[in-house]
């Protein structure tokens, strides 16, 4: 259910923001702008064919470690991009702010690509050849993009490049994101009982002692997740 709606994420951020505007900011979404504006075929199944290709080539290379989860993903995101072509169809961008749905086109793809990369899953595509060949394409993409589109799709799309991989960072460091608590108390017990039985944590209990009144005191320390600290 999260790899589903996560690639739901990506969906309407890549189909809806970025191919109108011809963003080409990496990745196989990125390099079908370019091939779609070359050749007049589809993004979208254009999408469709190089991730199914790029699928094979993956258990070719690396069998069984290309999980069960990515070829979910990079499937589901094929698919659901075609359904929209045909059954959404667009005649242009949404708004004429190409400031507002560049936005738009690196936050929804970004989001649902950090959630994905941190359950260990990917949306497919250039992952897979970044999985065989340790290395990405995205910056050559970006460049192709100056010729094939102007100057002006190009630096939309190399602001792109930047602000994606920064918010992908961000939203997993936040996903990750955990919370320290020092609990001051007389009985640690019941409280340390808490911590272990009911929110399957750990914690590590100290002797301290008041700076001002000398007596002394329990200090519990443990480590949450957010839905635990709550």
């Amino acid at each position: 259910a999260l790899i589903t709606v996560s690639i739901w994420i990506m969906v309407v951020g890549i189909y809806f923001f970025k191919f109108p505007n011809n963003f080409s900011f990496g990745g196989v979404t990125g390099f079908s702008s370019v091939v779609s504006r070359l050749t007049g075929m589809s993004a979208s199944d254009f999408t469709f064919i190089v991730n199914t290709g790029l699928l094979v080539m993956g258990f070719l290379f690396l069998g069984t470690d290309v999980g069960i989860k990515t070829v979910y993903a990079s499937m589901l995101m094929s698919f659901s991009l075609s359904a929209l072509d045909r059954f959404v169809p667009l005649a242009g961008t949404i708004t004429d702010q190409p400031m507002l749905e560049l936005i738009f086109a690196i936050f929804l793809p970004a989001v649902g690509s950090a959630v994905l990369f941190n359950i260990g899953a990917s949306s497919g595509g250039t992952d897979i050849i970044a999985m065989i060949l340790k290395a990405h394409s995205s910056m050559n993409i970006v460049v192709m993009s100056f010729f094939v589109f102007g100057p002006t799709t190009g630096l939309y799309s190399s602001l792109g490049l930047m602000a994606k991989s920064l918010v992908i960072d961000g939203v997993i460091e936040n996903i990750n994101l955990c919370k320290c608590f020092h609990i001051i108390c007389d009985d640690p017990d019941p409280i340390c009982d808490f911590i272990i039985r009911e929110l399957n944590r750990s914690a590590t209990v100290y002797k301290a002692q008041g700076a001002f009144s000398h007596h002394s005191k329990t200090v519990i320390m443990t480590t949450m997740k957010r839905s635990q600290a709550v």
